[in-house]
């Protein structure tokens, strides 16, 4: 049987670039060969688009646009097309492509930007569509849709562009009805540049300005201490959740301006909880991933203060997928291999595309 030919994308000009190359490079060697043919396509961080040929330790190692067989590639929009043109030599051909693995993160890569893409395309995609992607991006139409749910999150605020002009007034509204401390976000980022703890109104003025330096909408939410829980929803019809994991970094305190704080190493799976504790979390995340209408897989971020209150703090629709990546550990722990993660990803995306055009 002829084997599926599976586009797997990455990089991008976000500045979360080099996680995509980590897990672009463990997952194009896991994805069973048996099944897949793999077709790499790559983005420089200046936004061009590569047909990558080479081998998977050359994007691991940064390298990849180096390689001398790199072509420019685009994804074609017209369905008849299906795939891939690649143009070398001022002479164009067609690669058809069943089904593509975005393994992109941040802004135009996991906003929903390729993925629109995709869809114009008619290519099967694993993971959420250009909605879900878009609205668990911008942090307040998260909060918005939780909030319309009865999920409960840290209090927030939402300050536009609009109110720069009087911006001191409304962080004093915010401090006002917030309190300190307080965490600042830009709206639309996949890390934490642009995040800062305010303890102050003078902090928090110029923790507002540095937000809105990377993008144009800026949340600001009630600083929480606490417990951070993992959870990793998988599927589409009939979601499921892992057993909640527990970032447990010794010692060190939790920083979440800090990028690196929630790495895989430091997951204690499962976290010290009672049972019907784990299982209202697990219920929880299936109740989000199906509020914000995410499909394939997604790594939910959750607190729980020391009063006992569960708070949910992110919905990334494009966790990191290398082995010890949190989403992939959550997964292991129910008995799935990262290849047959990656397969049952690819395949239930074809299975899902197939219902919907």
């Amino acid at each position: 049987m002829a084997r599926l030919k599976a586009a797997v994308i990455f990089g991008g000009t976000s500045r979360e670039y080099k996680l995509s190359l980590a897990s672009a490079a463990e997952v194009i060697r896991a994805i069973p060969k048996d099944k897949y043919e793999v077709i790499c396509i790559g983005i420089t961080k200046k936004g061009r688009w590569l047909y990558f040929p080479g081998d998977p330790e050359e994007i691991a190692a940064g390298e990849w646009e180096l390689n001398p067989d790199c072509t420019s590639a685009i994804i074609s929009p017209d369905p008849l097309h299906r795939g891939i043109i690649t143009i070398e030599n001022g002479e164009t051909s067609i690669k058809r492509i069943d089904v593509a693995f975005p393994l992109l993160q941040g802004k135009r890569g996991a906003d929903g930007s390729v993925q629109g893409l995709l869809d114009l395309a008619g290519i099967p995609y694993v993971g959420s569509g250009l909605l879900a992607a878009a609205s668990c991006m911008d942090k307040s139409h998260t909060h918005m849709v939780l909030d319309d749910y009865n999920i409960e999150t840290a209090p927030w605020q939402l300050i536009t562009q609009r109110e720069l002009n009087s911006i001191d007034e409304r962080c004093g509204e915010i401090a006002a009805k917030l309190g300190f401390p307080l965490i600042v976000k830009p709206a639309n980022s996949g890390s934490s540049i642009g995040t800062t703890i305010a303890e102050t109104m003078e902090k928090l003025i110029a923790a507002v300005k540095i937000a809105f330096s990377n993008d144009n909408k800026v949340v600001v939410e009630k600083y929480i201490t606490g417990r951070k829980l993992e959870a990793a929803v998988f599927g589409y019809d009939t979601p499921f959740s892992s057993y909640i994991g527990e970032i447990v970094s010794v010692g060190k305190v939790y920083d979440p301006t800090e990028a690196n704080t929630s790495s895989g190493d430091d997951l204690a799976i499962p976290a010290d909880l009672p049972i019907d504790t784990q299982n209202m979390i697990r219920e929880t995340a299936v109740k989000a991933y199906k509020a914000l209408g995410c499909k394939g897989l997604a790594r939910i971020d959750f607190f729980l203060t020391d009063d006992g209150k569960l708070l949910l703090n992110k919905i990334g629709t494009a966790p990191g997928l290398r082995s010890n990546s949190v989403y992939t550990k959550l997964m292991n722990d129910l008995g799935m291999t990262q290849e047959y993660l990656l397969d049952k990803l690819l395949e239930q995306a074809i299975e899902n595309a197939e219902r919907n055009y």
